[in-house]
């Protein structure tokens, strides 16, 4: 007798709907990998291009390998310039920006072989990497000056094509003439080029001496002053007062410093928030101006 053989139906399939109360899958936390240059370039030791031609040279590498153009680093890498192990972090946060008032008689640089005073002296010793001026203010020149622990906003800050304003007070002895102020905001000609003044306005004075307010989208070497010198006046005192977005606060005395919150920075030069880090919000305290004892030569820390 034969059986008759009974198909079993098959189950239809299921249709799995996601649940709204899933949690999203989670996103990754790895730092987003940069290329070598850019790294190098945020961390002041030189401008993008510069750094390209030392990849070209053999003087960069990465995990002990020569870098080549177009290589990205992330976290865990070991990057060497000159055979000079690094010490830097993948991606980072809003860059640190210092105020500092420049006093009369000290020089913008970390060596001088007459041995004086420097800006650098006086400025808090930062963990990794350098503060890096944006710009210079020559000997005899006072006023604002603007560090920054990150080379890019540096660049960006210096660099010819943004035409940033900086603004001096200038006392002459004299007063200016007409004719004069008419050369000045139309333009002359210096040894390395034309100059002007963007704006020149009279702000008094007593005696011999006169004040004016001067601005200019240049920072070639004591141009303020060689414009001047070209028509036959001596400025007898010079400070910088606003850099661009900044100005000098009032309360920030000579040879002191304040660090602007990082709030502040984003919304002063235009920057983006780093994604995963949140800024912290204002807490209404205004920065507290600070001094840095000058170290002895023989003690002079990295800054």
């Amino acid at each position: 007798m034969k059986t008759k053989e009974v198909e079993t139906p098959r189950a239809a399939p299921r249709r799995t709907r996601a649940r709204k109360d899933a949690p999203a899958p989670a996103a990754s936390t790895e730092a987003p990998r940069e290329r070598v240059q850019k790294v190098l370039a945020r961390m002041g030791l030189a401008s993008r291009r510069t750094i390209e031609e030392w990849i070209v040279q053999g003087r960069v590498a990465i995990n002990d390998r020569p870098a080549q153009l177009g290589d990205r680093v992330g976290p865990g890498d070991r990057i060497k310039v000159d055979g000079k192990l690094l010490a830097w972090r993948p991606g980072h946060g809003v860059p640190r920006v210092l105020l500092y008032h420049k006093p009369e008689g000290e020089i913008v640089s970390r060596e001088d072989p007459q041995g004086r005073p420097s800006v650098f002296d006086r400025l808090p010793a930062l963990r990794k990497g350098r503060w890096i001026a944006v710009g210079r203010l020559d000997f005899n020149t006072s006023g604002l000056l603007i560090f920054t622990d990150d080379g890019e906003l540096a660049n960006r800050l210096m660099h010819p094509r943004y035409e940033l304003e900086r603004e001096y007070a200038v006392r002459l002895i004299g007063e200016l003439t007409p004719q004069q102020i008419e050369e000045l905001t139309g333009g002359i000609t210096l040894e390395d080029g034309p100059a002007r003044f963007e704006s020149l306005v009279d702000a008094g004075g007593e005696g011999a001496n006169h004040w004016y307010r001067v601005t200019i989208k240049e920072g070639r070497n004591r141009e303020v002053r060689r414009m001047f010198e070209a028509l036959g006046l001596t400025v007898s005192r010079l400070i910088r007062v606003r850099y661009g977005p900044v100005a000098l606060p009032p309360r920030l005395r000579r040879g002191m410093w304040m660090e602007l919150p990082p709030e502040a920075v984003v919304q002063t030069f235009g920057l983006t928030p780093p994604a995963k880090a949140s800024v912290p919000a204002a807490n209404g305290k205004a920065p507290r101006p600070r001094a840095t004892p000058r170290p002895s030569p023989t003690h002079r820390s990295k800054r």
